[in-house]
């Protein structure tokens, strides 16, 4: 590159620069504001509109909405999971939703994610799908609105965060997973509001270490920090996040350990001379005192119903004295020893359940996409059900969009490798996030699971991506061709990943299509 060609590139990028700040500035503030979080609204329109168009199809217990849908409506009405009759699904589907009984059900995941989903069912009395998937899906586009708050706090840019809320709002495992009733997009949900806590808490206390470090000369130990509403906030969100499935305890404590780790580098800074033992001897018990007591607390309240009744699965256990604990722990009431029994027992299930199944994922492909779940098929022949090819299919596949996916996977290889060698705390959160997610699951390599369990952690590898392409995208100060070049691979990026969903969106949502249109997307054999 020569010496005038240089010249001409500065007089280009502040061409450029001018115009776009003369055409910004003719608007009024009213105007700039409109055009800012337009992106934002219309995110948010998009997310709206892909899980909720013709949600209630099919009108069918999907997948394992055939345990959890039931298990809301007996919850809702006996404030316990009660008993079905052999085989009635069909007979719900068509709206006879009172054939429960009161016997208890045995049922292994907390009521929370369960009463969510009744409580688009008492509407309209468990009659439509339509019902019992809505506040999954409000579930589902409340996640893109958060994520887009986060994004943008977490990099200081609104059209990251627009980008992030756009990734996901399009993404097939967050659609699918908005369109069926099952427990895992609340988890999803409970666990992005603690990590949003966690991320306002390090602002807090870094504010708050600053502020004492100007007060005080004697800086042996630091102090304690007790007011942290944030972190108060995320043991209750983590708390609701465990009280629908026991994995959002995996959050609770590795993101627990992160702020550990931050307060103790905090306090490295700062020049704190016993900057290690002030975090673990001072600061940690209180934070403890902050995080896990709040979670426990809430995990019990959801648990409201079958304290309050007797007829629950193990309520009362403990009354049969050939039961009840002896000795020091007597004193425990009765039926805090039903549900610790109930606990123990959900507990020997997880840790065993290995039946086959023929769309299980072993945790070690969930990254690779190689065994997505076949949620729902009805084939048709020529004149049934509308169909006017030789051969019809209904399909709903969690697969995730690939492009986004496998992009969002590679991104997060490279953060990893950006945390080594620069330390970026934005990166750090992220990945203990994505950790707290996804690590787990390697110590329950023999056990059934499916890769729709990843819808956990999917936010983190689409912020993930958020970084990378932010990275992509160059700074102001970066040379005109570089950021041109930029925005020109994310411009290809976003429209090839929008193809995509088109192309992809028939199977996520079970529209009627040729049975060679479906055959077009097992990209993977193993996807079939």
């Amino acid at each position: 590159m020569t010496a005038s060609d240089l010249e001409s590139d500065t007089a280009a990028e502040v061409a450029e620069r001018s115009r776009l700040e003369h055409w910004w500035h003719a608007r009024t503030e009213q105007q700039r504001r409109l055009l800012s979080w337009s992106g934002p609204v219309g995110v948010t329109l998009l997310a709206a509109f892909l899980r909720l168009w013709n949600l209630g199809h099919p009108q069918a217990l999907v997948f394992d909405e055939t345990y959890y849908v039931k298990d809301a409506w007996t919850l809702w009405n006996l404030g316990y999971e009660g008993s079905w009759p052999e085989d009635p699904n069909p007979a719900f589907e068509a709206g006879q939703t009172g054939i429960f009984s009161a016997d208890p059900s045995f049922v292994v995941h907390p009521p929370l994610g369960k009463w969510i989903i009744g409580l688009g069912m008492v509407f309209d009395d468990g009659q439509s799908a339509f019902g019992w998937r809505i506040t999954t899906a409000l579930v589902g586009i409340a996640a893109v609105v958060l994520l887009m708050l986060i994004a943008k706090r977490l990099t200081g840019s609104l059209a990251l965060g627009t980008l992030a809320g756009f990734l996901l709002a399009i993404d097939g495992n967050a659609i699918v997973m908005s369109r069926v009733a099952i427990l895992d997009n609340s988890v999803m949900l409970f666990a992005l509001l603690g990590f949003g806590a966690i991320l306002l808490d390090r602002r807090s206390m870094e504010t708050q270490l600053a502020l004492w470090a100007a007060r005080t000369t004697d800086r042996d130990w630091g102090p304690a920090l007790w007011r942290r509403p944030w972190l108060l906030a995320a043991g209750v969100t983590f708390g609701l996040c465990a009280s629908v499935k026991w994995n959002g305890l995996y959050f609770l404590a590795i993101l627990a350990v992160y702020t550990v780790v931050v307060d103790a580098l905090a306090r490295r800074r700062l020049g704190v001379p016993f900057w290690l033992p002030s975090t673990l001897l001072k600061q940690a018990p209180v934070s403890f005192l902050l995080t896990v007591p709040a979670a426990l607390a809430v995990y019990l309240l959801t648990w409201t119903g079958w304290f309050a009744t007797d007829g629950g699965y193990s309520r009362t256990w403990a009354d049969d004295p050939r039961n009840a604990w002896t000795g020091a722990f007597a004193w425990v009431p009765l039926p805090i020893q039903s549900f610790l029994h109930y606990e123990q027992l959900v507990y020997g299930y997880h840790v065993t359940e290995t039946d086959p199944h023929n769309y299980q994922a072993n945790p070690l492909t969930w990254l690779l996409l190689i065994r997505p779940t076949s949620m729902y098929y009805l084939g048709s022949d020529l004149g049934q059900n509308g169909c006017e090819a030789t051969r019809c299919g209904e399909w709903i596949s969690g697969i995730a969009n690939p492009l986004i996916w496998w992009a969002s996977v590679a991104a997060a290889g490279y953060l990893v490798y950006r945390l080594i060698r620069r330390r970026e705390w934005q990166v750090g959160l992220v990945l203990a996030a994505l950790a707290a997610g996804y690590l787990p699951w390697l110590m329950y390599l023999n056990r059934t699971v499916f890769q729709f369990y990843t819808i956990a952690f999917e936010p983190y590898l689409i912020l993930a991506l958020t970084i990378v392409l932010g990275l992509v995208a160059g700074r102001p100060t970066d040379p005109l061709w570089r950021r041109q070049a930029g925005r020109r691979v994310i411009a290809v990026f976003l429209v090839a990943s929008v193809l995509v969903s088109a192309f992809f969106y028939p199977v996520w949502t079970g529209i009627q299509v040729p049975t060679e249109f479906i055959r077009l997307h097992y990209w993977l054999p193993t996807w079939l």
